[in-house]
């Protein structure tokens, strides 16, 4: 990887971890704050309405400023709301901080993407964002267990100061290492704000959101359903969201693959039934370790997949816009989390088992397979008929 996409990929790594780390951290939180682990749950949702908020408000109120100044401001309220959330006294203030710290979310993406287009090579675009979202891929598979870890072994505040601090971190790799660049052209706002207008923006907003809450209705309670359904230790926890993070590696692959070959609504489809399967098993062999673990790869596989034709589907829908859609797929991703965090808590709250939350999962999957055929009847609506062919044969003689 070369240097200038290193900062972008560092900023992954830290917005992945602070996003995915509370999950394991849920027992804890509850534990410290003498709260339900469905309350302690909040800050997940929190965080997300967070992302929903900040993506579109601030990718639209820094449309004019210079790239590289827009990523030190959003990674600097980044680094400072999560050292706060460290410091949190009550359940309350932690929501609240988790709030601000999903803000700068999904516009660190939406314009990080741009920048990494714009600094590589022609014909090389694609593999350059996507050295951005590697960052995620890693954050799954260290450092959300090694976070999930500490944050069990000593404290959570450890695990979410550390975040602050790879923040930190961010924010000088991309004072000496990201390139300055000159704010990017941009059209008037009202074209922009067209992309609304769309009715194809609208149904894979709704397939993001609907559909992938079904992995958040999982991998929210993740912790609880692996240690009191499954039987596993809290110690063993983190080495099974390592399982789930190389998934997502797999996932990401998986995804790529099948966005290139297949029509990306015809992906999504596919992906999301199998999404609805896993779940279903999910709830069903919870109980035995052995398919538990298989079922944690599967699950973070098919949950990352969905995101690469996902992805392509809202580039050729906002065509003008692409940086605000690319916020807009991220508020539409963590309204999936935060649909995810809070349904999935419903059956918990009303005392049903740790497993119960699958069962929903499945339902707001299979959601996303209606968006995705909504999407497949458009695009063949929309395909022009062949004209006919014109009658060649001559009458006999």
């Amino acid at each position: 990887m070369k240097k200038h996409f290193l900062p972008l990929a560092l900023g992954g790594l830290a917005i992945g971890t602070t996003e995915f780390v509370m999950m394991g951290l849920l027992p804890n939180i509850a534990a410290d704050f003498k709260v339900t682990i469905p309350q302690a749950g909040y800050a997940i949702s929190a965080y997300a309405l967070g992302v929903v908020l900040g993506a579109p408000l601030l990718v639209l109120g820094s449309r004019r400023m210079a790239p590289k100044t827009t990523l030190m401001v959003l990674m600097g309220l980044f680094a400072l709301f999560n050292l706060l959330s460290a410091f949190a006294l009550t359940n309350g203030l932690l929501c609240a901080a988790r709030l601000l710290a999903g803000l700068p979310h999904g516009a660190f993406f939406g314009v990080g993407s741009v920048v990494a287009s714009r600094l590589a090579q022609p014909g090389k675009q694609a593999q350059a964002i996507a050295s951005m979202f590697s960052g995620l891929t890693v954050a799954n598979v260290v450092m959300v267990p090694v976070a999930t870890y500490i944050g069990t072994a000593f404290s959570w505040r450890f695990a979410l100061g550390g975040v602050g601090v790879l923040g930190l971190a961010t924010l000088g790799a991309i004072q000496w290492l990201l390139p300055t660049l000159p704010p990017t052209p941009t059209p008037p706002l009202r074209t922009e704000l067209a992309l609304l207008g769309r009715r194809t923006t609208w149904l894979i907003m709704l397939l993001t959101a609907i559909g992938t809450g079904g992995l958040f209705c999982w991998i929210s309670y993740i912790a609880p359903l692996l240690t009191r359904v499954s039987g596993f230790t809290a110690g063993q926890v983190p080495y099974l969201l390592a399982i789930a993070g190389l998934g997502m590696v797999a996932g990401n692959a998986l995804g790529g693959y099948l966005a290139d070959r297949l029509a990306p609504a015809r992906a999504c489809l596919l992906l999301l039934l199998a999404m609805v399967g896993t779940l279903l098993l999910m709830y069903w062999l919870a109980p035995y370790k052995i398919p538990t673990v298989l079922l944690t790869f599967a699950g973070g596989c098919f949950a990352l997949a969905v995101a690469a034709p996902i992805q392509l589907l809202m580039i050729r829908s906002a065509e003008g816009a692409e940086m605000l859609g690319a916020a807009f797929t991220q508020a539409a991703f963590n309204t999936g989390n935060a649909l995810g965090a809070f349904l999935g808590g419903l059956p918990l709250a009303a005392g049903y088992a740790y497993n119960s939350p699958e069962l929903v999962g499945a339902a707001m999957a299979l959601g996303g397979v209606a968006f995705a055929v909504l999407l497949l009847r458009d695009s063949a609506a929309q395909t022009p008929a062949p004209e006919p062919v014109a009658e060649l044969a001559a009458p006999l003689t």
